[in-house]
């Protein structure tokens, strides 16, 4: 059975409901661990005092804020919990919003929200009444004594629970945006859109694989037999000089030939346009 990630109650209103969250998605990958290169055997990660120069177990250790250079003050747990809101137990609903005027460069991670048996009722009263006006809620809930701000959306008949990031959290970039006098022409959107179109499908996230963890565990399994992997030759990509070649070689590849509408228009054309 998932292991619970959190325990508590959702409010809305006056209304509270006892829910769990699970963890609806876990990153993937091939786990590697540090070995000694002179013996093969796994090498083990310890704490070090270099003021005692020894190895410290880690019940010796507390946490501690750095306030300046190597200056720090210490904190215990009993003390977070002293001051630990009220989102720790209670996630109350604060606002509702349009799911699609939060912007995916906000989300986080993912769980399922589940009610416990004296709140289904009240559970599926707010799953039908959002899935009928079309809202999301916006909550905070205290994990891992760390606050987040989430959403919370109706999906298959029940909730799902994204924690976002503050907006503080967000990184700006000077260099993101439209370069400086940078123009594209009708013509290249026109035929870019085609392309678009090419490669338009519905959203089917099981056709997509990762494909490097799969060569690095057949990468394993070769050293394993002690076979040897051939390395694939490298791809070698230019910047594109000519934009509207470029756009249409690749509505060929895609086995689609370019609208003639697409294509620089010819006088007589502009002018029957025109008529």
């Amino acid at each position: 059975m998932a292991a619970t990630v959190w325990k508590g109650y959702l409010t809305f209103g006056i209304i509270s409901v006892p829910i769990r969250l699970f963890a609806a998605a876990r990153r993937e990958h091939v786990s590697f661990n540090m070995l000694h290169k002179e013996c093969g055997t796994r090498v083990k990660q310890q704490l070090y005092c270099p003021y005692h120069e020894r190895v410290v177990e880690r019940s010796e250790t507390v946490k501690g804020y750095e306030v300046s250079k190597d200056s720090f003050v210490v904190v215990d747990a009993e003390e977070l919990k002293k001051i630990a809101p009220a989102s720790e137990r209670n996630m109350e609903i604060q606002q509702f919003v349009k799911i699609q005027d939060v912007d995916p460069i906000y989300f986080d991670t993912s769980y399922y929200t589940v009610p416990d048996a004296p709140g289904q009722k009240a559970y599926m009263l707010l799953v039908e009444t959002m899935q009928k006006s079309g809202y999301a809620a916006l909550a905070k809930v205290s994990m891992h004594n760390q606050e987040y701000l989430v959403v919370i959306r109706p999906q298959d008949n029940g909730l799902m629970l994204h924690t976002l990031y503050y907006a503080e959290e967000l990184h700006k970039l000077s260099e993101y945006g439209k370069p400086a006098g940078v123009e594209v022409k009708p013509q290249e959107i026109e035929l870019a859109e085609r392309l678009v179109e090419n490669l338009a499908a519905p959203f089917d996230p099981a056709k997509f694989k990762d494909e490097y963890q799969e060569k690095v565990l057949e990468l394993i399994e070769a050293k394993r037999q002690g076979s040897e992997v051939q390395a694939a030759a490298p791809q070698r990509l230019a910047p594109v000089i000519d934009l509207m070649e470029a756009l249409k070689k690749s509505l060929e590849t895609a086995g689609k030939k370019p609208p003639a509408a697409a294509t620089e228009a010819k006088p007589a054309e502009k002018k029957a346009r025109s008529a």
